[in-house]
């Protein structure tokens, strides 16, 4: 059998971009780079802290939109779905009403990256509270939210073929408790 191929986290990126990423890495100075930029990891370690950060964003940018029955970390997410996180509709019938149920799943990898990476996912997976597709006003919402999204969308996928080709985190979470 033959081995799944790495997921491509620069596709849609100009060629160039993509291959300069490439150039950092096999250089061994996108880690250094990044480093730089981001020196520390997020201090969010448990489920119960997410709920709280991510509810915190909510109130801020989206009071209006629906509640949250569940927010976590999920260590299934980046190797099943290759997904970074989720948000996802349960509709349920009880007696004769419909219940619907939201909930928003980050990757565990996450929890051990710098506070703007968690900023950025999460604020991708609330703007899907408001709408649905991809789209102009999706990323329109993302930048109301945080300015900065696509650049750290870009570094977060920078980030991410580094850690495909070397395996090795540039965070943990022991940094973060020391720092």
């Amino acid at each position: 059998m033959r081995p799944k191929p790495a997921p491509d986290y620069l596709a849609g990126y100009p060629a160039e971009l993509a291959r300069q990423v490439r150039t950092l890495i096999e250089q061994d100075q996108l880690a250094g780079q990044l480093l730089r930029k981001y020196p520390l990891p997020h201090a969010v370690r448990s489920d119960s802290a997410l709920r709280d950060y991510v509810q915190a964003l909510k109130d801020e940018y989206l009071r209006n939109a629906g509640q949250l029955s569940k927010v976590a970390y999920d260590s299934k997410l980046h190797v099943i779905r290759n997904a970074l996180g989720t948000h996802t509709r349960i509709s349920r019938v009880q007696g004769h009403k419909l219940k619907a149920k939201r909930e928003i799943r980050i990757a565990t990898v996450f929890r051990a990256m710098p506070p703007e990476f968690l900023r950025m996912i999460v604020v991708h997976e609330l703007a899907h509270l408001r709408q649905g597709d991809h789209d102009k006003a999706f990323y329109q919402l993302c930048r109301h939210m945080e300015p900065d999204y696509h650049q750290l969308e870009f570094d977060l996928r920078a980030y991410l073929c580094h850690l495909d080709a070397t395996g090795r985190p540039l965070w943990s979470a022991a940094a973060a408790e020391s720092g």
